[in-house]
């Protein structure tokens, strides 16, 4: 038995990490695109009888998707013996119910387009809500980057530390961080006029004099995280610094990270950072991934991995 790791287009540079840390080369696809822009990836080895590992974050465009879907496919037809998606960025997560009437849930599609293309198993990371998990009928491996993230926090050296969740959803991962580091918890509670806009926030705890540490599973606009940042520094905190896993970062989340009060914005490279910045710093999921790729082909325990929710 033989193990194989791939990459689609979106996250060619973290699998290659991976590989490197696993101990393999990464495998050979080539992609073809049509005039039109339609694009057929193909294996240029062979994959039959391997346990084949392929690596793609999901975030937009569509076609990081639907290119996994092809990717996973081709493994099928040219005769992989196990088929494992490794999504550090799992997209359309944050469609996991019906929270308005007459809407798709996103996250349930997605997860029957994997398994109908033939997936034998899930690996991510920090979903946007857990329940995920349930939507698929193959093994979801979920890890969490607050492995990587708690050591981080503890090299800052910082003995004032109280930790903030951005909302009221996030209350149950920053309580977990202030358990483990054994610290106090702050909450913002915000108020939405629609998706991407803040209407009101409200700070719950006393944060004065505090070194703040916001976490969150990702940082889309950067509305909520500066809004938070912001209005910590008005009720007289320290310092902010905010740790968040998946960098989307989209619309004007430069410029506000840029304006605002925050620190430093730790995040992972689940998703391949946009541009630099002077704020923010990468730290790297690969050897996390590799390290739980291999205890999976040796039948390893990965509870070890399982530090926080």
């Amino acid at each position: 038995m033989g193990i194989k790791i791939f990459a689609g287009r979106a996250s060619t540079d973290l699998a290659t990490q991976i590989a490197k840390g696993y101990g393999v080369p990464l495998g050979d696809v080539k992609v073809s695109v049509f005039s039109d822009g339609e694009f057929q990836p193909s294996f240029e080895e062979t994959v039959r009888g391997q346990d084949v590992f392929i690596v793609q974050s999901t975030m937009p465009p569509t076609e990081n998707l639907f290119e996994l879907l092809l990717l996973i496919d081709a493994a099928k037809r040219a005769s992989a013996r196990k088929i494992i998606a490794v999504v550090p960025y799992f997209g359309f997560a944050r469609q996991d119910r019906k929270d308005k009437p007459r809407v798709a849930i996103g996250a349930k599609l997605v997860a029957n387009m994997l398994m109908a293309a033939g997936v034998d198993r899930l690996m991510t990371m920090d979903l946007h809500a857990d329940q995920i998990q349930g939507f698929f009928e193959v093994p979801v491996d979920h890890l969490y980057a607050s492995t990587l993230f708690l050591n981080e926090i503890k090299k800052l050296d910082i003995n004032n530390i109280i930790m903030a969740a951005p909302d009221v959803g996030g209350a149950k991962r920053a309580n977990s961080y202030a358990k483990n580091l054994n610290c106090g918890l702050a909450l913002c509670h915000k108020q939405r006029k629609k998706a991407n806009e803040i209407a009101d926030m409200t700070v719950i705890g006393d944060v004065a004099g505090k070194d703040v540490i916001i976490v969150d599973d990702m940082c889309d606009t950067a509305g909520t995280l500066t809004t938070a940042a912001d209005l910590l520094i008005e009720k007289g905190a320290k310092s902010v610094r905010a740790f968040c896993t998946h960098a989307v970062l989209s619309g004007p989340a430069f410029e506000r990270i840029s304006q605002s009060k925050i620190t430093e914005l730790v995040v992972t490279d689940t998703i391949p950072l946009k541009q630099t910045h002077e704020k923010i710093r990468v730290v790297s999921v690969s050897t996390l991934f590799a390290d739980v790729i291999k205890r999976l082909i040796h039948n390893e325990s990965i509870s070890s991995h399982f530090v926080i929710s």
